[in-house]
Protein backbone atom coordinates (compact mmCIF):
# COMPACT_ATOMS: atom_id res chain seq x y z
CA UNK A 1 0.00 0.00 0.00
CA UNK A 2 1.76 3.61 -0.95
CA UNK A 3 2.07 5.99 1.58
CA UNK A 4 -0.62 8.51 0.01
CA UNK A 5 -3.20 5.99 0.90
CA UNK A 6 -2.10 5.88 4.09
CA UNK A 7 -2.80 9.89 4.34
CA UNK A 8 -6.33 10.84 5.99
CA UNK A 9 -8.75 11.86 3.60
CA UNK A 10 -8.66 15.18 4.69
CA UNK A 11 -5.10 16.05 3.94
CA UNK A 12 -4.94 14.64 0.90
CA UNK A 13 -7.71 16.50 0.13
CA UNK A 14 -5.98 20.03 0.01
CA UNK A 15 -2.65 18.49 -0.33
CA UNK A 16 -2.30 20.66 -3.44
CA UNK A 17 -3.52 23.94 -1.80
CA UNK A 18 -1.03 26.53 -2.64
CA UNK A 19 -0.13 28.56 0.28
CA UNK A 20 1.02 32.24 -0.80
CA UNK A 21 4.81 34.04 0.07
CA UNK A 22 3.90 36.32 2.63
CA UNK A 23 6.07 39.36 4.16
CA UNK A 24 6.37 41.21 7.51
CA UNK A 25 4.54 44.07 8.17
CA UNK A 26 4.95 47.06 10.55
CA UNK A 27 1.74 49.19 11.68
CA UNK A 28 2.43 51.96 12.34
CA UNK A 29 0.62 52.87 15.80
CA UNK A 30 1.57 55.93 18.13
CA UNK A 31 3.67 54.85 20.83
CA UNK A 32 3.94 56.87 24.16
CA UNK A 33 4.65 54.69 26.96
CA UNK A 34 5.99 54.79 30.54
CA UNK A 35 9.09 53.91 31.21
CA UNK A 36 9.32 51.01 33.95
CA UNK A 37 11.80 52.40 36.04
CA UNK A 38 9.61 55.65 36.58
CA UNK A 39 6.39 53.56 37.30
CA UNK A 40 7.45 53.19 41.45
CA UNK A 41 7.85 56.60 41.58
CA UNK A 42 4.32 57.28 39.48
CA UNK A 43 2.48 54.86 42.51
CA UNK A 44 3.90 56.64 45.15
CA UNK A 45 2.67 60.33 43.39
CA UNK A 46 -0.95 59.09 42.71
CA UNK A 47 -0.74 57.29 46.18
CA UNK A 48 -0.13 60.24 47.72
CA UNK A 49 -3.03 62.41 46.69
CA UNK A 50 -5.61 63.63 49.28
CA UNK A 51 -8.03 60.96 49.94
CA UNK A 52 -6.20 57.98 48.80
CA UNK A 53 -3.23 57.47 51.02
CA UNK A 54 -3.95 59.33 53.89
CA UNK A 55 -7.27 57.21 54.06
CA UNK A 56 -4.31 54.19 54.64
CA UNK A 57 -3.63 54.31 58.40
CA UNK A 58 -0.60 52.24 60.69
CA UNK A 59 -2.11 48.19 61.38
CA UNK A 60 -4.99 48.22 58.35
CA UNK A 61 -5.73 45.20 56.85
CA UNK A 62 -5.63 45.96 53.09
CA UNK A 63 -6.44 44.11 50.34
CA UNK A 64 -5.34 44.46 47.11
CA UNK A 65 -7.07 42.85 44.10
CA UNK A 66 -5.14 41.33 41.61
CA UNK A 67 -6.92 39.48 38.28
CA UNK A 68 -6.70 36.56 36.05
CA UNK A 69 -5.55 39.46 32.97
CA UNK A 70 -1.56 39.84 31.43
CA UNK A 71 -1.30 43.35 32.04
CA UNK A 72 1.99 44.78 30.74
CA UNK A 73 4.08 45.78 34.41
CA UNK A 74 1.95 43.67 36.73
CA UNK A 75 4.49 42.88 39.09
CA UNK A 76 5.90 45.80 39.05
CA UNK A 77 3.28 47.73 39.64
CA UNK A 78 1.35 45.70 42.25
CA UNK A 79 4.43 45.17 44.29
CA UNK A 80 4.94 49.52 44.16
CA UNK A 81 1.30 49.18 45.75
CA UNK A 82 2.07 46.93 48.03
CA UNK A 83 5.21 49.15 49.18
CA UNK A 84 3.04 52.38 49.15
CA UNK A 85 0.79 50.36 52.00
CA UNK A 86 3.50 49.23 53.64
CA UNK A 87 5.01 52.62 54.05
CA UNK A 88 2.06 53.84 55.73
CA UNK A 89 2.23 51.01 58.55
CA UNK A 90 -0.86 49.12 57.51
CA UNK A 91 -0.56 45.23 56.20
CA UNK A 92 -0.98 44.70 52.66
CA UNK A 93 -2.08 41.03 51.15
CA UNK A 94 -2.95 39.90 47.85
CA UNK A 95 -6.31 38.57 47.07
CA UNK A 96 -7.05 37.06 43.45
CA UNK A 97 -9.83 38.81 42.16
CA UNK A 98 -10.66 36.86 38.83
CA UNK A 99 -14.01 35.17 39.38
CA UNK A 100 -14.78 31.57 37.76
CA UNK A 101 -10.81 31.96 36.06
CA UNK A 102 -8.55 29.09 37.38
CA UNK A 103 -10.39 26.41 37.38
CA UNK A 104 -12.81 28.14 39.76
CA UNK A 105 -10.69 27.00 42.87
CA UNK A 106 -8.08 28.50 45.05
CA UNK A 107 -4.98 26.85 44.11
CA UNK A 108 -5.90 27.24 40.49
CA UNK A 109 -6.06 31.33 40.91
CA UNK A 110 -3.00 31.13 42.65
CA UNK A 111 -1.30 29.34 40.28
CA UNK A 112 -2.71 31.80 37.30
CA UNK A 113 -0.93 34.76 39.71
CA UNK A 114 2.54 33.09 39.59
CA UNK A 115 2.62 32.59 36.20
CA UNK A 116 2.45 36.07 36.11
CA UNK A 117 5.29 37.15 38.51
CA UNK A 118 2.98 37.76 41.30
CA UNK A 119 4.27 35.71 44.33
CA UNK A 120 4.54 36.18 47.79
CA UNK A 121 8.59 36.36 47.77
CA UNK A 122 8.61 38.87 45.34
CA UNK A 123 5.67 41.16 46.35
CA UNK A 124 6.79 41.03 50.01
CA UNK A 125 3.26 40.17 51.26
CA UNK A 126 0.94 37.49 51.87
CA UNK A 127 -1.44 36.15 49.04
CA UNK A 128 -4.77 34.55 50.42
CA UNK A 129 -6.58 32.81 47.98
CA UNK A 130 -10.14 31.75 48.60
CA UNK A 131 -13.37 30.90 46.90
CA UNK A 132 -15.36 31.23 49.66
CA UNK A 133 -17.91 34.59 49.65
CA UNK A 134 -20.17 36.77 51.94
CA UNK A 135 -22.66 38.86 51.22
CA UNK A 136 -21.82 42.49 51.43
CA UNK A 137 -25.28 44.31 50.44
CA UNK A 138 -27.84 44.34 48.19
CA UNK A 139 -28.36 45.87 44.55
CA UNK A 140 -30.98 48.26 43.95
CA UNK A 141 -33.18 46.02 42.69
CA UNK A 142 -32.86 44.12 45.61
CA UNK A 143 -30.58 41.19 44.65
CA UNK A 144 -27.55 40.01 46.66
CA UNK A 145 -23.85 41.22 46.10
CA UNK A 146 -21.25 38.99 47.17
CA UNK A 147 -17.13 39.55 47.62
CA UNK A 148 -14.56 37.24 48.70
CA UNK A 149 -14.48 36.73 52.87
CA UNK A 150 -10.67 37.50 53.02
CA UNK A 151 -11.28 40.95 51.34
CA UNK A 152 -14.33 41.49 53.07
CA UNK A 153 -12.67 41.36 56.57
CA UNK A 154 -10.46 43.88 55.45
CA UNK A 155 -9.93 47.12 57.09
CA UNK A 156 -9.86 48.29 53.41
CA UNK A 157 -10.10 47.44 49.76
CA UNK A 158 -7.59 49.18 46.92
CA UNK A 159 -9.13 47.97 43.15
CA UNK A 160 -6.18 47.14 41.33
CA UNK A 161 -7.49 46.23 37.76
CA UNK A 162 -7.06 47.54 33.59
CA UNK A 163 -9.64 49.44 32.28
CA UNK A 164 -10.44 48.54 28.12
CA UNK A 165 -13.08 47.45 25.96
CA UNK A 166 -15.10 44.18 26.68
CA UNK A 167 -14.93 41.45 24.46
CA UNK A 168 -18.84 40.70 24.75
CA UNK A 169 -20.67 43.75 25.36
CA UNK A 170 -20.87 47.68 25.31
CA UNK A 171 -21.41 50.18 28.00
CA UNK A 172 -19.94 52.96 29.78
CA UNK A 173 -18.35 49.66 32.14
CA UNK A 174 -16.77 47.56 30.16
CA UNK A 175 -13.50 45.74 31.67
CA UNK A 176 -12.54 47.85 34.50
CA UNK A 177 -12.90 49.02 37.97
CA UNK A 178 -16.57 48.13 38.40
CA UNK A 179 -16.07 44.56 36.85
CA UNK A 180 -13.55 44.10 39.26
CA UNK A 181 -15.73 44.15 42.31
CA UNK A 182 -18.89 42.55 40.32
CA UNK A 183 -17.24 39.84 39.09
CA UNK A 184 -13.83 39.37 40.09
CA UNK A 185 -14.08 39.87 43.97
CA UNK A 186 -17.10 37.99 43.66
CA UNK A 187 -15.20 34.86 43.35
CA UNK A 188 -16.78 32.15 41.34
CA UNK A 189 -20.37 32.46 42.73
CA UNK A 190 -20.65 36.28 42.42
CA UNK A 191 -18.90 35.71 38.63
CA UNK A 192 -22.23 33.56 38.21
CA UNK A 193 -24.93 35.82 40.07
CA UNK A 194 -23.57 38.68 37.62
CA UNK A 195 -23.78 36.65 34.57
CA UNK A 196 -27.03 34.66 35.56
CA UNK A 197 -29.09 36.75 33.16
CA UNK A 198 -26.13 36.72 30.31
CA UNK A 199 -24.40 39.44 28.60
CA UNK A 200 -27.44 41.49 27.22
CA UNK A 201 -27.85 42.76 30.72
CA UNK A 202 -24.58 42.05 31.66
CA UNK A 203 -23.27 45.90 31.13
CA UNK A 204 -26.21 46.61 33.11
CA UNK A 205 -25.88 44.14 35.92
CA UNK A 206 -21.89 44.90 36.35
CA UNK A 207 -22.72 48.33 37.34
CA UNK A 208 -25.67 47.57 39.80
CA UNK A 209 -23.19 45.08 41.85
CA UNK A 210 -20.57 47.37 41.66
CA UNK A 211 -21.86 50.25 42.64
CA UNK A 212 -23.50 47.89 45.65
CA UNK A 213 -20.08 46.73 46.96
CA UNK A 214 -18.84 49.78 46.23
CA UNK A 215 -21.35 51.54 48.66
CA UNK A 216 -21.26 48.53 51.17
CA UNK A 217 -17.55 47.37 51.54
CA UNK A 218 -14.66 48.74 52.52
CA UNK A 219 -13.13 50.29 49.23
CA UNK A 220 -10.32 52.82 49.84
CA UNK A 221 -9.34 54.03 45.89
CA UNK A 222 -8.72 51.77 42.70
CA UNK A 223 -5.47 52.07 40.77
CA UNK A 224 -6.18 51.73 37.08
CA UNK A 225 -4.14 50.98 34.47
CA UNK A 226 -4.82 52.19 30.48
CA UNK A 227 -2.59 50.03 27.70
CA UNK A 228 -1.43 51.63 24.63
CA UNK A 229 -1.44 49.96 20.90
CA UNK A 230 1.64 48.10 22.35
CA UNK A 231 -0.04 46.49 25.38
CA UNK A 232 2.39 48.75 26.85
CA UNK A 233 1.70 50.92 30.28
CA UNK A 234 0.83 54.51 28.75
CA UNK A 235 -1.44 55.21 32.44
CA UNK A 236 -1.62 55.25 35.90
CA UNK A 237 -4.37 56.68 37.87
CA UNK A 238 -5.43 56.27 41.67
CA UNK A 239 -8.58 57.00 41.75
CA UNK A 240 -10.88 58.04 45.42
CA UNK A 241 -13.62 55.55 46.49
CA UNK A 242 -16.48 58.13 45.67
CA UNK A 243 -14.99 59.25 42.30
CA UNK A 244 -14.80 55.87 40.68
CA UNK A 245 -18.22 55.78 38.90
CA UNK A 246 -17.72 58.82 37.47
CA UNK A 247 -13.98 58.32 36.28
CA UNK A 248 -14.41 55.22 34.86
CA UNK A 249 -16.15 56.17 31.63
CA UNK A 250 -13.86 58.34 31.01
CA UNK A 251 -10.82 56.57 31.05
CA UNK A 252 -12.59 53.68 29.14
CA UNK A 253 -13.30 56.50 26.57
CA UNK A 254 -9.00 56.92 26.52
CA UNK A 255 -8.49 53.19 26.22
CA UNK A 256 -10.58 53.15 23.47
CA UNK A 257 -9.35 56.13 21.68
CA UNK A 258 -6.13 53.73 22.49
CA UNK A 259 -6.77 50.05 21.60
CA UNK A 260 -4.98 48.34 18.66
CA UNK A 261 -6.48 47.73 15.75
CA UNK A 262 -5.72 45.90 12.65
CA UNK A 263 -5.97 48.53 9.43
CA UNK A 264 -7.68 46.35 6.87
CA UNK A 265 -11.15 45.73 7.13
CA UNK A 266 -11.74 42.36 6.22
CA UNK A 267 -9.55 39.69 5.04
CA UNK A 268 -9.97 36.14 2.98
CA UNK A 269 -7.93 34.16 6.37
CA UNK A 270 -6.98 35.50 9.85
CA UNK A 271 -4.07 33.25 11.12
CA UNK A 272 -3.84 33.81 14.62
CA UNK A 273 -0.56 31.52 15.92
CA UNK A 274 -1.64 31.74 19.40
CA UNK A 275 -4.64 32.59 21.68
CA UNK A 276 -4.54 32.32 25.57
CA UNK A 277 -6.09 33.89 28.74
CA UNK A 278 -2.78 35.88 29.03
CA UNK A 279 -4.06 38.01 25.63
CA UNK A 280 -7.99 38.06 26.76
CA UNK A 281 -10.49 37.26 28.14
CA UNK A 282 -11.86 35.67 24.87
CA UNK A 283 -8.48 33.80 24.05
CA UNK A 284 -8.24 36.36 21.12
CA UNK A 285 -10.11 39.86 21.49
CA UNK A 286 -12.74 40.12 18.97
CA UNK A 287 -12.04 43.96 18.86
CA UNK A 288 -9.12 42.84 17.41
CA UNK A 289 -10.42 39.51 15.53
CA UNK A 290 -13.79 39.98 14.84
CA UNK A 291 -14.52 36.56 16.53
CA UNK A 292 -17.29 37.71 18.88
CA UNK A 293 -19.03 35.14 21.08
CA UNK A 294 -22.21 37.21 21.68
CA UNK A 295 -24.47 39.53 19.39
CA UNK A 296 -23.67 42.53 21.65
CA UNK A 297 -20.82 43.69 20.69
CA UNK A 298 -18.96 44.30 17.10
CA UNK A 299 -15.59 45.52 15.64
CA UNK A 300 -12.73 44.13 14.91
CA UNK A 301 -11.18 42.78 11.44
CA UNK A 302 -14.53 40.73 9.18
CA UNK A 303 -12.81 37.32 8.08
CA UNK A 304 -13.83 34.38 6.10
CA UNK A 305 -11.97 32.21 7.55
CA UNK A 306 -10.03 32.16 11.47
CA UNK A 307 -6.90 29.79 12.07
CA UNK A 308 -5.84 29.26 15.47
CA UNK A 309 -2.60 27.17 15.47
CA UNK A 310 -1.41 26.89 19.27
CA UNK A 311 -2.02 28.28 22.94
CA UNK A 312 0.19 30.26 25.05
CA UNK A 313 1.72 28.61 27.93
CA UNK A 314 0.58 30.97 30.79
CA UNK A 315 -2.91 29.96 29.65
CA UNK A 316 -2.05 26.72 31.14
CA UNK A 317 -4.52 24.73 28.62
CA UNK A 318 -7.06 27.12 28.93
CA UNK A 319 -8.61 27.41 25.18
CA UNK A 320 -11.34 29.98 25.72
CA UNK A 321 -11.62 31.36 22.36
CA UNK A 322 -10.61 28.23 20.26
CA UNK A 323 -14.18 27.54 19.28
CA UNK A 324 -14.56 31.42 17.86
CA UNK A 325 -12.32 29.91 14.90
CA UNK A 326 -13.07 27.49 12.07
CA UNK A 327 -9.88 25.16 12.09
CA UNK A 328 -7.22 24.75 14.50
CA UNK A 329 -4.38 22.33 14.67
CA UNK A 330 -4.12 19.15 17.14
CA UNK A 331 -1.79 20.56 19.02
CA UNK A 332 -4.00 22.65 20.23
CA UNK A 333 -6.36 20.20 21.07
CA UNK A 334 -3.68 18.06 23.06
CA UNK A 335 -3.09 20.88 25.20
CA UNK A 336 -6.60 22.03 25.91
CA UNK A 337 -7.45 21.98 29.75
CA UNK A 338 -11.57 20.93 29.22
CA UNK A 339 -12.22 21.40 32.83
CA UNK A 340 -11.14 25.08 32.89
CA UNK A 341 -12.48 25.87 30.27
CA UNK A 342 -15.57 24.58 31.11
CA UNK A 343 -15.91 25.70 34.86
CA UNK A 344 -14.95 29.68 32.62
CA UNK A 345 -18.01 29.19 30.26
CA UNK A 346 -20.57 27.57 32.58
CA UNK A 347 -20.18 30.48 34.81
CA UNK A 348 -20.48 33.30 31.89
CA UNK A 349 -23.24 31.19 30.13
CA UNK A 350 -21.63 31.41 26.42
CA UNK A 351 -20.75 28.54 25.49
CA UNK A 352 -19.64 29.13 21.85
CA UNK A 353 -15.90 29.80 22.62
CA UNK A 354 -15.31 26.33 23.91
CA UNK A 355 -16.65 24.07 20.58
CA UNK A 356 -13.76 22.38 18.88
CA UNK A 357 -13.41 23.37 15.59
CA UNK A 358 -12.19 21.66 12.25
CA UNK A 359 -8.78 20.01 13.85
CA UNK A 360 -6.01 19.12 11.39
CA UNK A 361 -2.72 17.51 11.87
CA UNK A 362 -0.04 20.10 11.34
CA UNK A 363 0.24 24.27 11.12
CA UNK A 364 0.53 24.17 6.76
CA UNK A 365 -3.27 21.12 6.74
CA UNK A 366 -4.70 23.99 8.93
CA UNK A 367 -3.72 27.07 6.71
CA UNK A 368 -4.47 25.14 3.35
CA UNK A 369 -8.29 23.67 4.58
CA UNK A 370 -8.93 27.98 4.99
CA UNK A 371 -8.31 28.55 1.59
CA UNK A 372 -9.40 25.45 0.15
CA UNK A 373 -12.76 26.38 1.62
CA UNK A 374 -12.69 29.97 0.97
CA UNK A 375 -15.63 31.18 -1.53
CA UNK A 376 -15.60 33.78 -3.96
CA UNK A 377 -12.34 34.89 -3.43
CA UNK A 378 -9.29 34.43 -5.77
CA UNK A 379 -7.27 31.68 -4.85
CA UNK A 380 -4.39 33.39 -6.57
CA UNK A 381 -4.02 36.76 -4.82
CA UNK A 382 -5.75 35.74 -1.78
CA UNK A 383 -5.61 38.02 1.30
CA UNK A 384 -4.66 36.49 3.97
CA UNK A 385 -3.14 38.07 7.58
CA UNK A 386 -1.25 36.46 10.13
CA UNK A 387 -0.79 38.11 13.50
CA UNK A 388 1.28 36.34 16.32
CA UNK A 389 -1.90 36.86 19.30
CA UNK A 390 -4.30 39.62 19.71
CA UNK A 391 -2.35 41.26 21.93
CA UNK A 392 0.55 42.45 20.20
CA UNK A 393 -0.39 43.25 16.20
CA UNK A 394 2.38 46.10 15.96
CA UNK A 395 4.07 43.74 13.29
CA UNK A 396 2.32 41.17 11.44
CA UNK A 397 2.45 38.95 8.43
CA UNK A 398 0.39 39.85 5.31
CA UNK A 399 -0.20 37.39 2.43
CA UNK A 400 1.28 39.25 -1.19
CA UNK A 401 -1.62 40.21 -2.65
CA UNK A 402 -1.39 42.66 -0.45
CA UNK A 403 2.09 43.83 -1.21
CA UNK A 404 2.15 46.67 -3.53
CA UNK A 405 -0.67 48.24 -1.61
CA UNK A 406 0.93 48.39 1.77
CA UNK A 407 4.02 49.85 -0.24
CA UNK A 408 2.15 52.81 -0.99
CA UNK A 409 0.52 52.82 2.42
CA UNK A 410 2.15 55.09 5.42
CA UNK A 411 -0.05 53.74 7.95
CA UNK A 412 2.05 50.31 6.99
CA UNK A 413 6.01 49.84 6.30
CA UNK A 414 6.77 46.63 4.55
CA UNK A 415 10.12 44.88 6.41
CA UNK A 416 10.57 42.30 4.09
CA UNK A 417 9.79 40.98 0.44
CA UNK A 418 7.23 38.45 -0.25
CA UNK A 419 8.53 34.98 0.90
CA UNK A 420 7.14 31.25 1.51
CA UNK A 421 6.23 29.85 4.56
CA UNK A 422 8.98 27.45 6.21
CA UNK A 423 7.91 24.48 7.78
CA UNK A 424 9.58 21.84 10.00
CA UNK A 425 9.02 17.94 8.49
CA UNK A 426 5.78 17.48 10.41
CA UNK A 427 4.14 20.75 8.32
CA UNK A 428 4.75 23.66 11.61
CA UNK A 429 5.76 26.57 11.04
CA UNK A 430 9.97 27.39 12.40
Amino acid sequence: MSTERLRPISSRLISNTPIPRFFTVRQNFKRNSLDPEKIPSLVQQEMAQAGIGDRICPGMQIAITVGSRGINNLPLIVRSIVKEVAIRGACPFIVPSMGSHGSASAEGQLKLLEGYGITETYLGCPIRSSMEVVCIGKTEDGRDAFIDTYAAQADGIILFNRIKPHTAFRGPYESGILKMMAIGLGNQHGAETCHEKGFRTLGRNIELFGKAILMNAPILCAVAVIENAFDETEKIVAIRAESIVQREPELLQEAYALMPHLYEDSCDVLIVDQIGKNFSGDGMDPNITGTFSTPYAEGGIQAQRVCVLDLSDETHGNGVGVGMANVTTQRVVDKLDLDAMYSNVITSTVLGGIRIPLTMESDREAIQVCIQTCTEVDRANIRIIRIPNSMHIDRIMMSEAYYAEVCNNPSYTAESEPAYLTFDTDGNLW
